[in-house]
């Protein structure tokens, strides 16, 4: 895998329970790239993104993440695989009996750093998706998109090369949609990779990035045509 890439799966195939998932995939993400992920519900989205960050494994192939070869690794380099990686995900998962401020910082501290450093880089990633004036409230203070916008924040905090994030735009309102997708935005302007995993083809078409299509096991590349999205070459025969 070259330095240019961050994700990289070569004839990867994954089964559940006998039933085929993925089939002979092959994909790459190079740094500072925004990738959709699209296909219907069940397809096999969340699955992709969960050999990214080893809660699975594939039956056949390689995935490999920065200078990691995922499949290979022992369980106990996996949290040094996903500092390398921030993930969002649709539901939030903040700890409800913190302030705003802590969820962050929780990030921070299970990777040892000094409190100095955990104060500066929360206040900075809070300022990035504009709450560090929300730091003391608590997760049931903020609104939906407020809660996502903390998710995000706390996915930054230890300055990962890549953002996955799982439907985040999900369960908002077409405000809400629109910060987050700004907020995101931003993020890759700095230079971070995002793999971005929706089913909402307003936010695809509204902001305009690499689209890929998980469709019977495989994954394919598309793009715009008037209102439709179509292959962007035909699978060969």
């Amino acid at each position: 895998m070259s330095e240019s890439t961050v994700i990289e799966l070569r004839n990867v195939s994954l089964s559940y329970e006998h039933r085929p998932v993925l089939r002979n995939v092959n994909f790459k993400l190079n740094n500072g790239e925004f990738c959709y992920l699209i296909g219907p519900t069940g397809i096999g989205k969340s699955s992709f993104l969960k050999l990214l960050y080893r809660d699975v494994v594939p039956d056949e192939g390689s995935v490999r993440v920065t200078d990691f070869p995922v499949n290979k690794i022992s369980m106990k380099q996996v949290p040094m695989l996903r500092r390398r990686m921030g993930i969002v995900f649709q539901d939030f998962q903040l700890l409800q009996d913190r302030d705003i401020y802590d969820n962050v910082a929780f990030a921070l501290q299970v990777t040892g750093e000094k409190p100095k450093f955990i104060k500066q880089r929360v206040l900075e990633v809070l300022g990035l998706v504009g709450l560090s004036h929300r730091r003391k409230n608590m997760p049931s203070d903020l609104s939906g998109g407020e809660q996502q916008r903390v998710v995000i924040a706390r996915a930054l905090a230890n300055e990962p090369r890549i953002l996955l994030a799982d439907e985040p735009t999900g369960n908002l309102d077409p405000k809400a949609t629109q910060d987050i997708m700004n907020i995101l935005k931003q993020i890759n302007n700095r230079g971070t990779a995002i793999l971005l995993v929706t089913h909402d083809y307003a936010v695809v078409k509204k902001y305009p990035y690499r689209t890929v299509r998980l469709i019977d096991g495989k994954v394919q590349d598309l793009i715009w045509k008037g209102d439709k999205l179509i292959p962007l070459k035909k699978e060969p025969v």
